[in-house]
């Protein structure tokens, strides 16, 4: 991954899902940004057309897994074939993020032959009921730094604390932040 002094990486988890998806995609259309989509497979297949809205719309793609397996209690095998068809939905990926980032050292070592692998340093915590839309803001301004990857989701969890999500990325902003696709 790049790392330039004033780029910092938008992601979004666990999606395509309705009523969320499209309020992102309204909020990064408006603010003129593009960001990178971790996404289920099993999402993508109960909702093609926002799949497909995603990618129209100019933004990055990437697999998160078919099922949003837990890396640490779920056998190899079955991990890696939860990946591979997801990665069947978007064949011309090359990003894979753990879901709950999740991933064991030999998961590591099998999958980095075939994807770059992308965590984040700065949790929204967006998918919590415990926490207010002022704090998930707090949040992300005061630790997103050079070179930071951000991760909000794409979820009915996170969809009370997405409606601070505008303000925020206009704040990024403002204190100079660029937002990269480039991985």
């Amino acid at each position: 991954m790049q790392q330039n002094s004033d780029k910092i990486w938008l992601t979004f988890d666990d999606g395509p899902t309705p009523e969320v998806t499209p309020f992102i995609l309204s909020v990064l259309k408006e603010e003129n940004i593009k960001a990178t989509f971790f996404l289920v497979g099993e999402q993508i297949e109960k909702y093609p057309t926002l799949f497909q809205s995603i990618i129209a719309d100019g933004h990055i793609v990437a697999n998160h897994s078919y099922s949003h397996k837990n890396g640490w209690i779920t056998c190899n095998k079955k991990y890696f074939t939860d990946i591979e068809k997801c990665q069947k939905l978007m064949p011309n990926n090359k990003l894979y993020r753990p879901p709950y980032g999740k991933i064991s050292p030999i998961q590591i070592l099998t999958l980095k032959q075939k994807y770059t692998l992308v965590l984040w340093d700065v949790l929204s915590w967006d998918f919590s009921q415990k926490i207010t839309q002022r704090k998930v803001k707090g949040n992300v301004i005061r630790n997103t730094k050079e070179g930071s990857i951000i991760v909000f989701h794409n979820n009915h969890n996170s969809y009370k604390n997405l409606g601070i999500l505008k303000e925020t990325l206009q704040e990024l902003k403002k204190k100079g932040f660029e937002f990269s696709t480039s991985w």
